[in-house]
Formats: C-alpha cells, sequence, structure tokens
C-alpha cells in the first residue's frame, strides 16, 4: 500500500527531497530532548523511528493506517504500534509518558482543543510535546488535507489554555532551501493564474484533493527538472530552529505539563 500523496512526502521519490528533509529536521531538532518513555502521535510511515528508538526506554507510535503500522511492527518489533483515529487518546492511559512528539498533526486534527487536552493528560507531571505544524504564513495555496493551519501566535494562544509553560519557535531553511521556496512560490503563482473560478477555495476539501495532488506532483517534478543539482543537495541540515517564529517555513511548539 502506497501512502505517498504529496500531503506524505516519500523518502523514495527523488522530487520529494526538499520536503521529507524538512520533515525530517523535526526528529533531528527533538533529540535533545527524549527520554524515558516517548510518544509519537501520527507517526506515518516512521521517517524517525530509526532516528530516537535507541534514546528513550520505550517508543510507542499511534497512527490511523494499518497496514503502514503492521509493515513497521516487522521493521520493529521494540516499538509498541497503536492502531487509533485520534483524538481522544483512547488507548492510552493518564500520566503515561515523559515525552510527546507530533510532526505535522495538528493541522488534521478537527478538534484541536481534545488534540492538546489529551497531550496534556496523557504525559507525566514535568512531562514535555514538541509539536510542529506548517506556518500559514508561508504557505503558497490551500491544503485540502488541512483543516487549518496557523500562525505562530494562534498556536501559542491555544496552547497557553492548557499549558503553563510554552515556547514557540521555527524551522527555518538557509539560502539553498530559500531558493528552492521561491521557484516554488513562482511556479504556485504561475498555476493558480489558470484558477479564474478560484476553485482551491471554493471547492470542498474532499473533491480539491485530486487535482491538488496531481498538480502538486507535476510541480515538484517539474521544479527539480528545472534545477535537479538543488532538489537533490538539500539536506535536513539546511533547515534551522529559529526564534522568529513568524518567518520560518514551520511552527515548533514546546510546552511542559
Amino acid at each position: 500500500m502506497s501512502v505517498y500523496t504529496t500531503e506524505i512526502a516519500s523518502d523514495k521519490i527523488a522530487s520529494d527531497n526538499p520536503i521529507h528533509q524538512r520533515l525530517l529536521k523535526a526528529y533531528y531538532l527533538a533529540e535533545e530532548y527524549i527520554k524515558g518513555d516517548l510518544l509519537e502521535i501520527g507517526c506515518g510511515e516512521g521517517r524517525g523511528i530509526e532516528l530516537l528508538k535507541d534514546k528513550c526506554a520505550s517508543y510507542t507510535a499511534i497512527d490511523k493506517i494499518k497496514p503502514v503500522l503492521d509493515k513497521l511492527g516487522t521493521q520493529y518489533p521494540d516499538v509498541t504500534f497503536i492502531h487509533d483515529n485520534i483524538p481522544p487518546l483512547n488507548k492510552v492511559a493518564d500520566d503515561s509518558f515523559d515525552v510527546i512528539i507530533s510532526f505535522q498533526v495538528i493541522e488534521h486534527i478537527k478538534n484541536d482543543k481534545l488534540f492538546l487536552q489529551e497531550i496534556k493528560r496523557v504525559l507525566k507531571p514535568g512531562g514535555q510535546a514538541l509539536l510542529t505544524t506548517p506556518n500559514i504564513k508561508m504557505t503558497l495555496s490551500r491544503n485540502p488535507w488541512h483543516i487549518r493551519e496557523y500562525t505562530a501566535d494562534q498556536l501559542t494562544d491555544l496552547a497557553k489554555k492548557y499549558f503553563d509553560q510554552v515556547e514557540m519557535r521555527g524551522v527555518a531553511g538557509n539560502e539553498k532551501v530559500m531558493e528552492y521556496y521561491e521557484n516554488n512560490k513562482k511556479s504556485v503563482r504561475k498555476i493558480m493564474k489558470y484558477d479564474i473560478l478560484n476553485l482551491q477555495y471554493n471547492l470542498p476539501a474532499p473533491l480539491l484533493r485530486i487535482p491538488y495532488d496531481i498538480l502538486n506532483r507535476m510541480n515538484r517534478n517539474k521544479l527539480k527538472s528545472s534545477n535537479d543539482d538543488l532538489v537533490n543537495q538539500i539536506h535536513h541540515s539546511d533547515y534551522l530552529l529559529s526564534d522568529k517564529a513568524d518567518e520560518a517555513l514551520d511552527l515548533f511548539l514546546m510546552v511542559t505539563k
């Protein structure tokens, strides 16, 4: 089973490399915080498991795509995989985890308030959660797979309703990454010139997903063919943790129970 729409970037598709490396960066940024019992909410195809599994006492991962979890379970027998559609975290007990990571997930969650409440519930006292999500200020078009996207202030204000300790930072890019971003922006704007009926905002999300995925894949392939070296050479080290969350590609939220 393939889960690799353009929404779920693959390390196996060459034109996805800049996005894959951007998503991978979150796991490298999380390394220094990993300890004790770790929960990943929305592990997808397991992008960061190999990196983090030996840095914690236990690794538990939740996702809704069962065939992918079954495959990961064979690959990582020392990791506990839970099949569930969240929130709530019905299969997780109170005060269970020292650290929770959830990368590029909250934008897909209809009830984001319950999502954060549940993260707080299953964290041990003093435990930390690390979340990433796209910065809407840097988004180039409507993503029909997302329920919503946030500014840094919006997500900070939401998190402060449930956590006393909230720190907002961002995942930014160096000159190489931003060259790709600007090339992508120009290409997306050219495509949007043909959307004279503003369908990206007028179509219901489920109907938009097919043309969005087709056009997004075509665009990524075009960006690769026009500058193959740039697309191939972008590495997770080209993405940087930034204190200027408003200007970053992704928001990086840290909360403590």
